[in-house]
Protein backbone atom coordinates (compact mmCIF):
# COMPACT_ATOMS: atom_id res chain seq x y z
CA UNK A 1 0.00 0.00 0.00
CA UNK A 2 1.34 3.22 -1.00
CA UNK A 3 2.07 6.13 1.28
CA UNK A 4 -0.99 7.94 -0.69
CA UNK A 5 -3.40 5.40 -0.12
CA UNK A 6 -2.42 5.48 3.74
CA UNK A 7 -3.50 8.62 4.18
CA UNK A 8 -6.26 8.20 2.31
CA UNK A 9 -7.01 5.73 4.31
CA UNK A 10 -6.85 7.56 7.55
CA UNK A 11 -9.08 10.38 5.82
CA UNK A 12 -11.88 7.91 5.19
CA UNK A 13 -12.13 7.38 8.79
CA UNK A 14 -12.36 10.47 9.79
CA UNK A 15 -14.65 11.99 7.34
CA UNK A 16 -17.24 8.52 8.12
CA UNK A 17 -16.55 9.15 12.33
CA UNK A 18 -16.74 12.97 11.72
CA UNK A 19 -20.31 12.61 9.73
CA UNK A 20 -21.55 10.09 12.58
CA UNK A 21 -20.27 12.50 15.50
CA UNK A 22 -22.02 15.75 14.37
CA UNK A 23 -25.23 13.76 12.82
CA UNK A 24 -24.48 15.05 9.34
CA UNK A 25 -25.94 11.46 7.76
CA UNK A 26 -27.25 8.04 8.78
CA UNK A 27 -24.48 6.47 10.70
CA UNK A 28 -25.03 3.06 8.74
CA UNK A 29 -24.90 5.26 5.27
CA UNK A 30 -21.62 7.07 6.38
CA UNK A 31 -20.27 3.55 7.08
CA UNK A 32 -21.46 1.81 3.85
CA UNK A 33 -19.87 5.01 1.70
CA UNK A 34 -16.78 4.77 3.56
CA UNK A 35 -16.41 1.43 2.65
CA UNK A 36 -17.63 2.19 -1.48
CA UNK A 37 -14.56 4.94 -1.23
CA UNK A 38 -11.85 2.27 -0.09
CA UNK A 39 -12.90 -0.34 -2.65
CA UNK A 40 -13.07 3.02 -5.19
CA UNK A 41 -9.59 3.82 -4.42
CA UNK A 42 -8.03 0.16 -4.60
CA UNK A 43 -7.31 -0.02 -0.67
CA UNK A 44 -10.03 -2.59 -0.08
CA UNK A 45 -9.71 -5.87 -2.69
CA UNK A 46 -11.78 -9.29 -2.90
CA UNK A 47 -9.62 -10.82 -0.81
CA UNK A 48 -10.01 -8.20 2.34
CA UNK A 49 -13.60 -8.92 2.47
CA UNK A 50 -13.56 -12.89 2.75
CA UNK A 51 -11.10 -11.48 5.93
CA UNK A 52 -13.41 -10.34 8.01
CA UNK A 53 -16.03 -13.01 8.94
CA UNK A 54 -12.33 -14.77 10.33
CA UNK A 55 -11.67 -11.65 12.81
CA UNK A 56 -15.36 -11.07 14.13
CA UNK A 57 -17.57 -13.36 12.37
CA UNK A 58 -18.31 -15.08 15.66
CA UNK A 59 -19.25 -11.73 17.19
CA UNK A 60 -21.81 -10.75 14.38
CA UNK A 61 -23.45 -14.53 15.02
CA UNK A 62 -24.17 -13.86 18.77
CA UNK A 63 -25.57 -10.92 17.77
CA UNK A 64 -27.84 -12.25 14.58
CA UNK A 65 -28.65 -15.49 17.07
CA UNK A 66 -29.39 -13.41 19.72
CA UNK A 67 -31.93 -10.99 18.30
CA UNK A 68 -33.86 -13.96 16.11
CA UNK A 69 -34.49 -15.59 19.77
CA UNK A 70 -35.38 -12.50 21.19
CA UNK A 71 -37.94 -11.84 18.56
CA UNK A 72 -39.38 -15.58 19.27
CA UNK A 73 -39.44 -14.23 23.10
CA UNK A 74 -41.08 -11.15 22.35
CA UNK A 75 -43.92 -12.37 20.24
CA UNK A 76 -44.48 -15.03 23.09
CA UNK A 77 -45.94 -12.40 25.24
CA UNK A 78 -43.18 -13.53 28.08
CA UNK A 79 -41.44 -10.35 28.83
CA UNK A 80 -44.46 -8.16 28.10
CA UNK A 81 -46.28 -9.82 30.87
CA UNK A 82 -43.64 -9.43 32.79
CA UNK A 83 -43.53 -6.00 32.79
CA UNK A 84 -46.27 -5.55 35.16
CA UNK A 85 -45.15 -7.49 38.06
CA UNK A 86 -41.52 -5.16 37.55
CA UNK A 87 -43.76 -2.18 37.63
CA UNK A 88 -45.27 -3.10 40.93
CA UNK A 89 -42.16 -4.05 42.08
CA UNK A 90 -41.33 -0.36 41.81
CA UNK A 91 -44.06 0.90 44.33
CA UNK A 92 -44.21 4.12 42.11
CA UNK A 93 -40.36 4.68 42.97
CA UNK A 94 -38.16 6.46 40.46
CA UNK A 95 -35.04 5.37 42.30
CA UNK A 96 -36.52 1.61 42.77
CA UNK A 97 -37.29 1.28 38.91
CA UNK A 98 -33.67 2.85 38.36
CA UNK A 99 -31.66 0.29 40.96
CA UNK A 100 -34.10 -2.94 39.79
CA UNK A 101 -33.21 -1.66 35.88
CA UNK A 102 -29.49 -2.36 36.88
CA UNK A 103 -30.18 -5.71 38.87
CA UNK A 104 -32.20 -7.01 36.19
CA UNK A 105 -29.87 -6.19 33.04
CA UNK A 106 -27.16 -7.47 34.75
CA UNK A 107 -28.81 -10.65 35.26
CA UNK A 108 -30.18 -10.72 31.91
CA UNK A 109 -26.85 -9.75 30.34
CA UNK A 110 -24.92 -12.62 32.30
CA UNK A 111 -26.14 -14.91 29.86
CA UNK A 112 -26.83 -13.22 27.20
CA UNK A 113 -25.46 -10.88 24.54
CA UNK A 114 -25.93 -7.51 25.51
CA UNK A 115 -27.50 -6.18 22.50
CA UNK A 116 -29.98 -8.76 23.50
CA UNK A 117 -30.84 -8.08 26.25
CA UNK A 118 -31.11 -4.27 25.64
CA UNK A 119 -34.21 -5.83 22.41
CA UNK A 120 -35.86 -8.27 25.44
CA UNK A 121 -36.26 -5.47 28.20
CA UNK A 122 -36.85 -2.51 26.27
CA UNK A 123 -40.92 -3.54 26.12
CA UNK A 124 -40.86 -3.47 29.96
CA UNK A 125 -38.50 -0.40 30.75
CA UNK A 126 -40.85 1.85 28.19
CA UNK A 127 -43.52 0.36 29.80
CA UNK A 128 -42.84 1.49 33.47
CA UNK A 129 -41.13 4.86 32.59
CA UNK A 130 -44.30 5.97 30.75
CA UNK A 131 -46.33 4.26 34.15
CA UNK A 132 -44.12 6.76 36.28
CA UNK A 133 -44.78 9.67 33.66
CA UNK A 134 -40.95 10.16 32.78
CA UNK A 135 -38.79 10.17 29.65
CA UNK A 136 -37.86 6.60 28.54
CA UNK A 137 -34.53 7.57 26.75
CA UNK A 138 -32.80 7.99 29.81
CA UNK A 139 -33.21 4.16 31.18
CA UNK A 140 -33.05 3.33 27.74
CA UNK A 141 -29.58 4.68 27.35
CA UNK A 142 -28.67 3.40 30.86
CA UNK A 143 -30.11 0.11 30.10
CA UNK A 144 -27.76 0.16 27.25
CA UNK A 145 -24.80 1.11 29.33
CA UNK A 146 -25.57 -1.65 32.22
CA UNK A 147 -25.45 -4.11 29.67
CA UNK A 148 -22.11 -3.32 28.27
CA UNK A 149 -20.55 -3.47 31.73
CA UNK A 150 -22.67 -6.55 32.89
CA UNK A 151 -21.07 -8.23 29.28
CA UNK A 152 -18.02 -8.75 31.34
CA UNK A 153 -19.65 -10.90 33.20
CA UNK A 154 -19.39 -13.61 31.53
CA UNK A 155 -17.84 -14.71 27.92
CA UNK A 156 -20.57 -13.90 26.07
CA UNK A 157 -22.05 -11.08 27.27
CA UNK A 158 -20.43 -8.73 24.73
CA UNK A 159 -19.17 -9.54 21.15
CA UNK A 160 -15.91 -7.82 21.90
CA UNK A 161 -14.89 -9.51 24.91
CA UNK A 162 -15.98 -12.98 23.15
CA UNK A 163 -13.48 -11.61 20.13
CA UNK A 164 -10.24 -11.42 22.90
CA UNK A 165 -11.47 -14.13 24.94
CA UNK A 166 -11.82 -16.54 21.55
CA UNK A 167 -8.23 -15.04 20.48
CA UNK A 168 -6.54 -16.46 23.06
CA UNK A 169 -8.62 -19.65 23.82
CA UNK A 170 -9.78 -18.75 27.20
CA UNK A 171 -13.21 -21.38 28.39
CA UNK A 172 -16.23 -20.14 29.84
CA UNK A 173 -15.22 -21.32 32.97
CA UNK A 174 -11.20 -19.38 32.74
CA UNK A 175 -13.29 -16.84 32.29
CA UNK A 176 -15.40 -16.55 34.99
CA UNK A 177 -12.44 -16.93 37.22
CA UNK A 178 -10.23 -14.40 36.13
CA UNK A 179 -12.50 -11.41 34.22
CA UNK A 180 -16.42 -11.84 36.10
CA UNK A 181 -15.78 -9.64 39.63
CA UNK A 182 -14.27 -6.96 37.38
CA UNK A 183 -17.24 -7.32 35.39
CA UNK A 184 -19.37 -6.88 38.80
CA UNK A 185 -17.23 -4.17 39.44
CA UNK A 186 -18.30 -2.05 36.32
CA UNK A 187 -21.79 -2.54 36.99
CA UNK A 188 -21.84 -1.42 40.53
CA UNK A 189 -19.82 1.92 39.67
CA UNK A 190 -23.07 2.90 37.38
CA UNK A 191 -25.17 3.45 40.36
CA UNK A 192 -23.73 6.20 41.92
CA UNK A 193 -24.16 8.30 38.97
CA UNK A 194 -28.12 7.36 38.06
CA UNK A 195 -29.61 10.54 40.62
CA UNK A 196 -26.86 12.51 39.12
CA UNK A 197 -27.59 11.88 35.22
CA UNK A 198 -31.19 10.73 35.75
CA UNK A 199 -32.59 13.33 38.71
CA UNK A 200 -35.99 13.53 36.97
CA UNK A 201 -36.43 9.58 37.37
CA UNK A 202 -34.82 9.22 40.59
CA UNK A 203 -36.83 11.41 42.33
CA UNK A 204 -39.97 10.59 40.44
CA UNK A 205 -42.88 8.98 42.86
CA UNK A 206 -45.89 7.92 41.47
CA UNK A 207 -49.51 6.30 42.94
CA UNK A 208 -49.67 3.58 40.95
CA UNK A 209 -53.38 3.12 40.63
CA UNK A 210 -55.64 0.31 38.51
CA UNK A 211 -52.09 -1.76 37.02
CA UNK A 212 -53.57 -3.89 34.50
CA UNK A 213 -52.09 -7.32 34.32
CA UNK A 214 -50.58 -6.54 31.38
CA UNK A 215 -51.04 -8.31 27.57
CA UNK A 216 -51.99 -11.97 27.95
CA UNK A 217 -50.27 -15.07 26.78
CA UNK A 218 -52.55 -16.17 24.19
CA UNK A 219 -49.51 -19.04 22.90
CA UNK A 220 -48.84 -20.63 25.97
CA UNK A 221 -46.89 -23.10 24.26
CA UNK A 222 -44.84 -21.45 22.08
CA UNK A 223 -43.67 -19.21 25.28
CA UNK A 224 -42.91 -22.52 26.89
CA UNK A 225 -41.37 -23.67 23.42
CA UNK A 226 -39.11 -20.35 23.59
CA UNK A 227 -38.19 -20.60 27.35
CA UNK A 228 -36.99 -23.74 26.64
CA UNK A 229 -34.77 -22.41 23.49
CA UNK A 230 -33.51 -19.96 25.84
CA UNK A 231 -32.55 -21.86 28.73
CA UNK A 232 -30.85 -24.45 26.14
CA UNK A 233 -28.59 -21.55 24.82
CA UNK A 234 -27.51 -20.80 28.31
CA UNK A 235 -26.72 -23.78 29.16
CA UNK A 236 -24.55 -24.56 26.19
CA UNK A 237 -23.22 -21.15 26.78
CA UNK A 238 -22.22 -22.55 30.01
CA UNK A 239 -21.06 -26.46 28.61
CA UNK A 240 -20.90 -26.71 24.97
CA UNK A 241 -17.14 -26.38 25.46
CA UNK A 242 -17.13 -29.60 27.22
CA UNK A 243 -19.58 -31.88 24.64
CA UNK A 244 -17.34 -34.48 22.46
CA UNK A 245 -18.18 -32.53 20.04
CA UNK A 246 -16.97 -28.83 20.81
CA UNK A 247 -20.10 -26.15 20.32
CA UNK A 248 -18.92 -22.77 20.22
CA UNK A 249 -20.93 -19.63 21.65
CA UNK A 250 -21.30 -18.19 18.21
CA UNK A 251 -22.52 -21.84 16.96
CA UNK A 252 -24.99 -22.12 20.14
CA UNK A 253 -26.32 -18.86 18.90
CA UNK A 254 -27.00 -19.65 15.41
CA UNK A 255 -28.16 -23.47 16.18
CA UNK A 256 -30.81 -21.45 18.68
CA UNK A 257 -31.93 -19.11 16.37
CA UNK A 258 -32.49 -21.99 13.88
CA UNK A 259 -34.73 -23.82 17.08
CA UNK A 260 -36.86 -20.15 17.67
CA UNK A 261 -37.59 -20.16 13.97
CA UNK A 262 -38.81 -23.85 14.12
CA UNK A 263 -40.86 -22.83 16.55
CA UNK A 264 -42.67 -19.82 14.57
CA UNK A 265 -42.72 -21.61 11.58
CA UNK A 266 -44.22 -25.12 13.25
CA UNK A 267 -46.56 -22.79 15.57
CA UNK A 268 -47.34 -20.10 12.57
CA UNK A 269 -46.87 -17.15 14.72
CA UNK A 270 -45.69 -15.53 11.72
CA UNK A 271 -43.76 -16.24 8.78
CA UNK A 272 -40.22 -17.35 8.71
CA UNK A 273 -39.49 -13.69 6.51
CA UNK A 274 -41.52 -11.72 8.59
CA UNK A 275 -39.39 -13.33 11.34
CA UNK A 276 -36.34 -12.09 9.75
CA UNK A 277 -37.23 -8.89 8.75
CA UNK A 278 -37.53 -8.34 12.64
CA UNK A 279 -34.13 -8.89 13.00
CA UNK A 280 -31.84 -5.34 13.27
CA UNK A 281 -30.44 -5.58 10.25
CA UNK A 282 -29.10 -2.07 10.10
CA UNK A 283 -26.87 -2.32 12.95
CA UNK A 284 -25.21 -5.85 11.50
CA UNK A 285 -24.45 -3.85 8.58
CA UNK A 286 -23.26 -1.24 9.96
CA UNK A 287 -20.34 -3.38 12.35
CA UNK A 288 -19.79 -5.06 8.75
CA UNK A 289 -18.97 -1.62 7.26
CA UNK A 290 -16.89 -0.52 10.22
CA UNK A 291 -15.28 -3.99 10.52
CA UNK A 292 -14.53 -3.57 6.42
CA UNK A 293 -12.97 0.12 7.07
CA UNK A 294 -11.17 -1.63 9.83
CA UNK A 295 -9.87 -4.23 7.54
CA UNK A 296 -8.70 -1.39 5.11
CA UNK A 297 -6.47 0.38 8.38
CA UNK A 298 -5.09 -2.93 8.65
CA UNK A 299 -3.32 -3.05 5.60
CA UNK A 300 -2.30 -0.04 6.21
CA UNK A 301 1.00 -1.64 8.61
CA UNK A 302 0.25 0.89 11.22
CA UNK A 303 -0.74 -2.01 13.43
CA UNK A 304 2.19 -3.76 12.98
CA UNK A 305 4.29 -0.52 13.13
CA UNK A 306 2.21 -0.07 16.94
CA UNK A 307 3.50 -3.70 18.12
CA UNK A 308 7.22 -2.45 17.33
CA UNK A 309 6.65 0.71 19.01
CA UNK A 310 4.91 -0.45 22.29
CA UNK A 311 7.84 -2.48 22.70
CA UNK A 312 9.85 0.19 21.71
CA UNK A 313 7.98 2.33 24.27
CA UNK A 314 8.12 -0.37 27.38
CA UNK A 315 9.82 -3.57 26.69
CA UNK A 316 8.99 -6.47 28.55
CA UNK A 317 6.79 -4.17 31.51
CA UNK A 318 3.15 -5.67 30.52
CA UNK A 319 2.21 -3.82 33.28
CA UNK A 320 2.96 -0.43 31.38
CA UNK A 321 1.61 -2.15 28.71
CA UNK A 322 -1.81 -3.25 29.72
CA UNK A 323 -2.81 0.15 31.17
CA UNK A 324 -1.26 2.24 27.80
CA UNK A 325 -4.22 -0.88 26.32
CA UNK A 326 -6.53 0.12 28.71
CA UNK A 327 -6.85 3.96 28.12
CA UNK A 328 -5.70 3.52 24.29
CA UNK A 329 -8.39 0.95 22.89
CA UNK A 330 -10.79 2.40 24.92
CA UNK A 331 -10.70 6.02 23.89
CA UNK A 332 -10.49 4.29 20.21
CA UNK A 333 -13.71 2.14 21.09
CA UNK A 334 -15.80 5.43 22.27
CA UNK A 335 -15.84 6.77 18.87
CA UNK A 336 -15.39 3.95 16.67
CA UNK A 337 -17.23 0.39 17.37
CA UNK A 338 -15.80 -1.49 20.09
CA UNK A 339 -15.84 -5.02 18.12
CA UNK A 340 -13.65 -3.68 15.06
CA UNK A 341 -11.48 -1.87 17.43
CA UNK A 342 -11.09 -4.70 19.59
CA UNK A 343 -9.94 -6.95 16.14
CA UNK A 344 -7.79 -4.79 15.35
CA UNK A 345 -5.71 -4.52 19.43
CA UNK A 346 -5.99 -8.59 19.22
CA UNK A 347 -3.54 -8.73 16.07
CA UNK A 348 -1.69 -5.23 17.50
CA UNK A 349 -1.05 -7.12 21.06
CA UNK A 350 0.16 -10.51 19.47
CA UNK A 351 2.34 -8.74 17.40
CA UNK A 352 4.02 -6.89 20.45
CA UNK A 353 4.25 -9.98 22.58
CA UNK A 354 6.27 -11.82 19.43
CA UNK A 355 8.45 -9.05 19.69
CA UNK A 356 8.76 -8.71 23.15
CA UNK A 357 10.01 -12.58 23.01
CA UNK A 358 7.02 -13.46 25.15
CA UNK A 359 5.13 -15.95 22.90
CA UNK A 360 7.08 -17.93 20.08
CA UNK A 361 5.60 -16.87 16.78
CA UNK A 362 2.93 -19.54 16.43
CA UNK A 363 1.12 -17.40 18.86
CA UNK A 364 0.14 -15.31 15.37
CA UNK A 365 -2.31 -17.94 14.50
CA UNK A 366 -5.32 -18.62 15.67
CA UNK A 367 -5.12 -21.96 17.86
CA UNK A 368 -2.55 -21.39 20.32
CA UNK A 369 -3.76 -20.96 23.85
CA UNK A 370 -0.02 -21.60 25.92
CA UNK A 371 -0.26 -17.86 27.03
CA UNK A 372 2.17 -17.19 30.26
CA UNK A 373 0.10 -15.63 33.08
CA UNK A 374 2.22 -12.69 33.04
CA UNK A 375 0.54 -11.74 29.95
CA UNK A 376 -3.09 -12.48 30.51
CA UNK A 377 -3.37 -9.16 32.11
CA UNK A 378 -2.50 -6.87 29.09
CA UNK A 379 -5.60 -9.19 27.34
CA UNK A 380 -7.85 -8.48 30.51
CA UNK A 381 -7.26 -4.27 30.12
CA UNK A 382 -8.21 -5.14 26.29
CA UNK A 383 -11.47 -6.63 27.43
CA UNK A 384 -12.14 -3.54 30.20
CA UNK A 385 -11.21 -1.15 27.29
CA UNK A 386 -13.42 -2.16 24.31
CA UNK A 387 -16.28 -3.28 26.52
CA UNK A 388 -16.48 -0.17 28.98
CA UNK A 389 -14.84 1.95 26.20
CA UNK A 390 -17.61 1.24 24.25
CA UNK A 391 -20.19 3.11 26.50
CA UNK A 392 -19.07 6.71 25.85
CA UNK A 393 -20.73 7.34 22.82
CA UNK A 394 -24.12 6.02 20.84
CA UNK A 395 -21.82 4.16 18.02
CA UNK A 396 -18.87 2.53 20.11
CA UNK A 397 -21.26 -0.66 21.42
CA UNK A 398 -24.11 -2.73 19.41
CA UNK A 399 -26.16 -2.63 22.82
CA UNK A 400 -25.71 1.40 22.00
CA UNK A 401 -26.89 1.44 18.35
CA UNK A 402 -30.13 -1.12 19.46
CA UNK A 403 -30.97 1.34 22.21
CA UNK A 404 -31.10 4.67 20.10
CA UNK A 405 -32.75 2.28 17.29
CA UNK A 406 -35.26 1.74 19.87
CA UNK A 407 -35.79 5.27 20.96
CA UNK A 408 -35.96 6.43 17.28
CA UNK A 409 -38.98 3.53 16.86
CA UNK A 410 -40.99 5.19 19.62
CA UNK A 411 -40.80 8.48 18.17
CA UNK A 412 -37.38 10.24 20.39
CA UNK A 413 -34.19 10.84 18.65
CA UNK A 414 -31.18 10.61 20.67
CA UNK A 415 -28.14 12.82 19.07
CA UNK A 416 -24.50 11.72 19.36
CA UNK A 417 -23.99 14.43 22.33
CA UNK A 418 -26.85 13.73 24.41
CA UNK A 419 -25.79 10.07 24.19
CA UNK A 420 -22.45 11.31 25.07
CA UNK A 421 -23.83 13.07 28.46
CA UNK A 422 -24.77 10.34 30.00
CA UNK A 423 -22.26 7.88 28.79
CA UNK A 424 -18.68 9.84 29.26
CA UNK A 425 -18.72 10.04 32.80
CA UNK A 426 -19.50 6.66 33.77
CA UNK A 427 -17.27 5.49 30.82
CA UNK A 428 -14.26 7.45 32.12
CA UNK A 429 -15.14 5.97 36.13
CA UNK A 430 -15.40 2.23 34.85
CA UNK A 431 -12.02 2.49 32.92
CA UNK A 432 -10.33 3.71 36.23
CA UNK A 433 -12.12 0.79 37.99
CA UNK A 434 -11.00 -1.47 35.41
CA UNK A 435 -6.94 -0.42 35.77
CA UNK A 436 -7.44 -0.76 39.45
CA UNK A 437 -8.50 -4.33 38.43
CA UNK A 438 -5.82 -5.13 36.35
CA UNK A 439 -3.15 -3.92 38.35
CA UNK A 440 -4.64 -6.53 40.79
CA UNK A 441 -4.41 -9.29 38.51
CA UNK A 442 -0.45 -8.26 37.92
CA UNK A 443 -0.59 -8.28 41.60
CA UNK A 444 -1.86 -11.87 41.66
CA UNK A 445 0.64 -12.83 38.78
CA UNK A 446 3.35 -12.44 41.18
Amino acid sequence: MSDFQIYLTIGIFAVVILAIAFDLMDMALAALLGVGAMIVTGILEDKDFLEVPATAGGAIALLFGGMVVAHVLEKSGVFERLGTPFLRLTGGSGKRFLLMLVLTVAVVCAFLPNATTVILLAPIIIRVAKALDVGFVGPLVITAIVSNAAGLLTLVGDPATFIVGSAIGMTFTQYLRQVSLGGVLAVLVIVPFLPRLLPEVWNARRALTGADSGPRITRPWVAALALCILTFMVLMFLFGDALPVRIVPPSVAILAAALALLVVYGARVESVDDALRAVDWKTLFFLGAILCLMQGFTKTGLLQGLSLKLFGWFGTDFTLVALAILAGVGILSSVLANIPVVAASVVMTKGYLVAAEAVPELALSGGFTDWPPAVLPVFVAMMFAGTLGGNATMIGASANIVSVGICAREGERVSFVRFLRYGLPITVAQLVVGALYVLALVWLAH
